[in-house]
């Protein structure tokens, strides 16, 4: 590349215009929670004159409705949201990607239950969040099993009304992620009967809209860079991320020190092999009925380096 075209590049970067408000979709358990508890980001954007607007909600599905209608800009969930979106038309973008974390999903059932291997899941009452990462343990559990999706009674509840169903005996097993996993476990005596291990990889990814993305590259940039940060910083101090998320959920210190012992933070590079990872979950969800037509994911494909 020429000196001329290095510098034209250069130059059309600092002629960025950055955008007045920042809409952030979170969930009170997730990274970006520890973003906006912290301040770290909202700091670095009032220097640019931008303002962040967090905006709540219960899981990645719902998230990604609210970015796909335009009611916010960023959004981080798990694997099966962003495919289920892509099938719906949603013109988002994948900006970076978590380590997998597996152990952090798992089929629970009570402690006394019957149900030993996933396999005894067959005709029962098993609840989820519909679309949510745990959608996908279940699938892929199932097909391991020998079972297929038709043979078990789903049941779709948000988290706080499974864990009451969990609680009252109206649900046979439970498919759910950290923190509600630790809370359950701890609480309640739950018992995993098979986590994600060996099964999904479990990753969260940092997603943009397109228009978002493409219109204001660099804002989305020092959002990963941000996390990348924020991820280090995490790591290295659980016992006060655990504080920053007790308070943000509500759920007990000790919860959270269960949840994070299992959850590495990090904010890396989407990859070819994560792009195939992804578009081995929205075959399968295909396969399986789950989604109404094929998804291509690499065509939410986006790169800094094309800005």
């Amino acid at each position: 590349m020429t000196a001329a075209v290095l510098l034209g590049s250069f130059q059309a970067a600092q002629a960025e215009t950055a955008p007045k408000v920042v809409n952030i979709g979170y969930q009170k358990a997730n990274i970006f929670a520890l973003l906006k508890y912290r301040g770290t980001l909202d700091n670095d954007f009032k220097k640019q004159g931008i303002d962040v607007h967090w905006v709540e909600f219960t899981a990645g599905p719902q998230m990604l409705e609210g970015l796909n209608v335009g009611s916010i800009d960023l959004a981080a969930t798990g694997d099966a949201p962003p495919v289920i979106a892509q099938a719906a038309h949603a013109d988002l973008v994948y900006l970076a990607h978590s380590v997998p974390n597996p152990q952090t999903e798992a089929i629970v059932v009570p402690e006394n239950s019957p149900i030993k291997t996933v396999a005894d899941l067959k005709g029962k009452r098993v609840a989820l969040n519909k679309g949510s990462d745990v959608n996908y343990l279940l699938v892929a559990a199932l097909e391991k099993a020998g079972l297929s999706y038709k043979d078990i009674k789903p049941v779709y509840l948000v988290p706080g009304d499974a864990r009451a169903a969990f609680q009252s005996g109206d649900i046979d097993a439970w498919v759910i992620w950290d923190p509600f996993l630790a809370e359950v476990e701890t609480n309640a005596k739950a018992r995993e009967v098979q986590n994600a291990e060996g099964l999904v990889p479990h990753y969260t990814f940092f997603l943009a809209s397109r228009k978002f993305a493409d219109t204001y590259p660099q804002t989305a940039e020092k959002l990963v860079t941000e996390l990348k940060a924020t991820s280090d910083w995490a790591n290295q101090h659980h016992d006060e991320t655990a504080e920053i998320l007790s308070k943000s959920t509500g759920l007990a210190k000790n919860i959270w020190a269960k949840a994070l012992a299992r959850m590495p933070y990090d904010a890396q590079r989407m990859t070819p092999a994560v792009f195939k990872s992804q578009q081995v979950l929205a075959d399968k969800f295909t396969q399986v009925g789950l989604l109404p037509t094929p998804v291509n994911v690499s065509s939410a494909t986006w790169s800094l380096d094309k800005h």
